[in-house]
């Protein structure tokens, strides 16, 4: 005699669901892969266009993100500056930041003017004093959020880049949503400052996360169909004679 275990529904309702949510995050995972591939081409694009005034970029609107510009700052050689805490390139120092007045704007924007290795090593001379004009060819970024865990600036020494806390402590009420990040010395006579934009933060592992959903999808599939099988297969046993 044969008999069926029958149909599992329980594990179909389960499984449905959770199989659609796969699928779909697999999906959306190939969508951000096709939007970020878009954002590093159009970054590569812009950080190639000839450089502009910085008037006139910002005047186009739209996405001005990694565009190249020559930055009127008065006094920018001169500058008062803070301090940022970072590593270039497995090297431990600061990143001198500055504001840049330049005409036209509503709020200044900060002016990272480059990186200095070690603590000792020379720093710009300021005078606020001196406000000769400069016109600085620099990148164009727009500038992020500092995280809700970052350390609190020691002084003018800063640990996050917070824009708003910089603009502050060097005089500024409110400062614009970019930075522009020198791209040639401000002060040429300072050898150990380098001018330059940090790189692009482009991590591009949406193609892993896709194979790894569709993976686990398809492995779902596989478990489902192995335990229906075993479900719908007919047992054959020994029964006793029907009286």
């Amino acid at each position: 005699m044969s008999a069926r275990k029958g149909f599992p529904v329980g594990l179909t309702l389960v499984t449905a669901p959770a199989l659609a949510l796969l699928i779909g995050l697999g999906v959306w995972q190939v969508q951000r892969l096709h939007w970020k591939m878009g954002l590093i081409a159009a970054s590569d694009a812009a950080a190639l266009r000839a450089p502009e005034p910085l008037d006139r970029v910002l005047a186009e609107g739209g996405d001005v993100e990694f565009r190249r510009v020559l930055a009127l700052c008065p006094g920018a050689a001169t500058a008062p500056f803070v301090e940022l805490q970072t590593i270039d390139d497995g090297t431990v120092g600061v990143r001198i930041v500055s504001l840049c007045r330049a005409p036209g704007l509503e709020a200044p924007l900060m002016l990272d003017r480059g990186f200095v290795a070690g603590e000792d090593a020379a720093r710009p001379v300021a005078r606020p004093e001196a406000a000769m004009p400069i016109s600085v060819l620099a990148q164009l970024r727009h500038t992020p959020e500092p995280g809700a865990m970052a350390p609190p600036p020691e002084g003018r020494r800063f640990f996050a880049r917070d824009s708003a806390a910089m603009g502050r402590a060097l005089g500024a009420d409110a400062v614009g949503d970019y930075t522009l990040y020198a791209l040639a010395s401000t002060n040429p006579e300072v050898a150990g400052l380098k001018p330059s934009a940090p790189p692009a933060a482009f991590s591009n592992n949406h193609f892993g996360y896709a194979l790894t959903w569709f993976g686990l999808a398809i492995a779902l599939i596989g478990i489902y169909a192995a335990v229906l099988a075993r479900r719908l297969r007919p047992d054959v046993g020994e029964t006793g004679d029907t009286p």
